[in-house]
């Protein structure tokens, strides 16, 4: 379980993953070495799941957007297991969602253009014969891209 300096540590290192253990050490009052004691049990626990940067879309030749929804013909776990699999497995999709409502499943893609995402959508979604259907809604501007969670 995580405790008031745990939370503190998390608080800084979700706002900036490259702080030092020393940097961390000043902001929440504990030795470097206690600082990164805490850090790599967080990490074997998996509070801390990934060491990820945010990354550009536009710098990295990929500025378009879109939140795809889609829906399985069918809702059998075989299906869902498959359709999972091959998300995990597309590069193009940034994150994945399975959802509950009218959609099954939201996606987080990006493309080089349309003609890209139209590539993308002909390949990995007309040709899969468990997909019902899908409903592409364009980003016209990444407002926030964040993973950090309010720790009270």
């Amino acid at each position: 379980m995580i405790d008031a300096i745990d939370k503190k540590i998390l608080h800084h290192v979700q706002r900036d993953n490259q702080l030092t253990s020393a940097e961390l050490s000043e902001r929440v009052g504990l030795s470097p070495t206690s600082v990164q004691r805490r850090l790599n049990r967080m990490r074997d626990q998996k509070v801390i799941e990934n060491d990820i940067a945010v990354v550009s879309t536009a710098a990295t030749g990929r500025p378009l957007t879109m939140l795809v929804s889609v829906e399985l013909e069918r809702e059998r776990s075989d299906i869902i297991d498959r359709f999972k699999k091959s998300v995990r497995a597309c590069a193009t999709v940034q994150s994945a969602y399975y959802v509950t409502g009218e959609t099954d499943f939201v996606l987080i893609v990006t493309a080089k253009d349309m003609e890209d995402y139209e590539s993308f959508t002909r390949d990995f979604l007309y040709n899969n014969t468990d997909i019902k259907g899908f409903k592409t809604t364009v980003v016209m501007d990444r407002i926030k891209a964040s993973f950090e969670l309010p720790l009270d």
